[in-house]
């Protein structure tokens, strides 16, 4: 199987985030960045099924050029290659131009059988990027899956809902993407950390892709910010003394704060 993973260098979730005065944009020098980790688990599963059926497993990154990090944690855990598209008209890019971008890369690699996401990344928290992508592609999706098996020519699925189990299958190629509870990432050993040194790693712009700088980035969203805040301190708690209306006086404050 050709497999390829789609993965994003994300600010830390411990490290302070916010957004730039200048244009409201995710300031990404102001916290230290690190490998989604929704997408090891997609690096992850795009590794047992190389392990199954065999194959390669090709890493597509879209960011600056720190991103490189990120992606050599990717191929420290044992994916082939990478493609890295970087590009600093891409800055500011919604998930539609996000889709069509890491769309024409994958179109740069030969007879993919399966593309890997993650569910959503932890700093845009959009989700939409896989649907939107298979659509491009006009191949099947199959999302947020918990479990994944490949027979044949037939990717199959787990997607746990409020509701229960629902049990997904499609026709490859496609694109799936995955959910924390899909497995538990390797970490990368020595050997690994040292080979991913040597593997070889593509970047290219969005004029190689065949893409218009006015289609991405700030001036090709389709929203915009106009003004952000940070979130105000949160403000001390209402403490409660208990005299024997205890009882009376938390029934209170929560009607007060029409909970009840």
């Amino acid at each position: 199987m050709n497999i390829v993973v789609l993965v994003k260098q994300v600010p830390d979730t411990w490290s302070e985030r916010k957004l730039t005065d200048a244009d409201h944009t995710l300031d990404r020098e102001s916290a230290d960045a690190v490998l989604d980790e929704i997408n090891e688990r997609a690096v992850e599963e795009a590794l047992q099924l190389q392990e199954a059926h065999g194959g390669e497993v090709t890493v597509i990154a879209m960011g600056p050029d720190r991103a490189t990090d990120a992606i050599r944690k990717a191929l420290s855990m044992g994916a082939d290659k990478a493609i890295h598209v970087s590009d600093e008209a891409l800055h500011g890019s919604d998930v539609l131009a996000t889709a069509k971008v890491l769309a024409k890369a994958i179109g740069t690699v030969e007879n993919v059988d399966l593309v890997i996401a993650g569910n959503e990344a932890t700093d845009g928290r959009a989700g939409a990027v896989p649907a939107i992508l298979a659509e491009l592609l006009g191949l099947p999706q199959v999302t947020q899956l918990r479990k994944v098996t490949v027979e044949g020519t037939t990717i199959k699925g787990e997607r746990e809902t409020d509701e229960g189990v629902a049990f997904l299958e499609a026709s490859l190629p496609a694109v799936v993407s995955v959910t924390e509870k899909i497995n538990e990432p390797r970490y990368p050993s020595f050997k690994g950390i040292m080979a991913a040194k040597k593997k070889p790693v593509s970047t290219i712009t969005v004029a190689d892709l065949g893409i218009d700088a006015s289609e991405v980035g700030l001036s090709g969203a389709y929203t915009q910010v106009l003004e952000a805040a940070p979130k105000p301190p949160r403000s001390a708690g209402q403490r409660v003394e208990d005299s024997g209306d205890g009882g009376a006086k938390i029934a209170e404050f929560l009607v007060g704060q029409k909970l009840i």
